[in-house]
């Protein structure tokens, strides 16, 4: 090797080792201010006590009108119960859309749902959010599992100290653990259910609730759902903890079990049980309007 081209070496490495430490730090800069980089993503964490956007409220303009809030179970990060192709936070908003649907199309009735989109809504936040819209029912969707397949059929559920069952305990206390990742609680959903449940002795709501239920299990009947129980079921869940609002948890059948999960997906499915929720919700607001 000549002289020279040892030379241009020697020369040539501090400039590269510049122009090398440059890029790395043009690259470190862009990063850190976001910039050229798809994957760079800003956003603020809310206060822990903020309380969650309210949802829009489609229906009636007037205010006068009942007020339904429709919540569907889980979403988000939680997927709730299922397997990867089927999940129920997409069968719950699914039908949870339905049921909105079908109230408006018979008029008279606005309906809020605590999530339009799959996104995760705390256990806090969704009675909560049926309290500051001044809702007059409160209604939670999910689609239940079991250890078996062989279990099947929709139920639904009123808060209780006390569950009706060994199995409502198990559920109840399955989709009261919602809120926690690794062990973590992400809210508040877990506190006194005595106290609740004094204040809704005190206001009327569990028996509008209890009536609420009965309900239903009537229009499912109607309708020819199958139910796992055929009553109402009664177990200590968060969700239910609006007081001064009848609130029911509408199994709509177990996810698990090929003929129900067949009937959840299908449009035919989504069908039969909004025309069920809808005349149940009709009914009882027509008896508290004394029509």
């Amino acid at each position: 090797m000549s002289r020279m081209i040892q030379l241009l070496i020697l020369l040539s490495a501090p400039l590269a080792l510049l122009v090398a430490a440059f890029v790395v730090d043009r690259t470190f800069s862009a990063a850190e201010d976001g910039e050229n980089y798809d994957y760079v993503v800003r956003f603020d964490l809310p206060s822990v006590d903020a309380p969650v956007d309210l949802p829009r409220v489609d229906g009636p303009a007037d205010a006068s009108r009942p007020l339904v809030v429709i919540d569907p179970g889980h979403g988000g990060f939680d997927p709730g119960a299922g397997t990867r192709d089927v999940r129920e936070k997409t069968v719950a908003l699914r039908i949870a859309q339905a049921i909105r649907d079908r109230l408006l199309a018979g008029g008279g009735i606005r309906v809020a749902l605590t999530r339009d989109t799959d996104r995760f809504v705390s256990l806090q936040d969704r009675p909560d959010i049926a309290r500051r819209l001044n809702a007059d029912l409160f209604i939670s969707i999910h689609a239940d599992s079991a250890e078996s397949d062989q279990a099947r059929g929709a139920s639904v559920y009123v808060l209780s100290r006390k569950g009706s069952s060994e199995a409502a305990e198990r559920f109840a206390a399955r989709e009261n653990g919602a809120d926690r990742i690794n062990g973590v609680s992400l809210s508040d959903a877990n506190e006194n259910v005595g106290a609740i449940l004094l204040d809704l002795s005190q206001r009327g709501t569990q028996a509008d609730s209890t009536e609420l239920a009965d309900l239903m299990l009537r229009e499912l009947r109607a309708e020819d759902v199958g139910l796992h129980h055929d009553r109402i079921e009664l177990a200590a869940l968060a969700v239910l903890k609006a007081p001064d609002i009848p609130s029911i948890l509408f199994e709509t059948g177990y996810i698990n079990n090929p003929q129900d999960q067949a009937f959840l997906r299908s449009a035919k499915g989504r069908k039969v049980l909004a025309d069920a929720t809808a005349r149940a919700v009709r009914i009882y607001l027509a008896r508290k309007a004394g029509v």
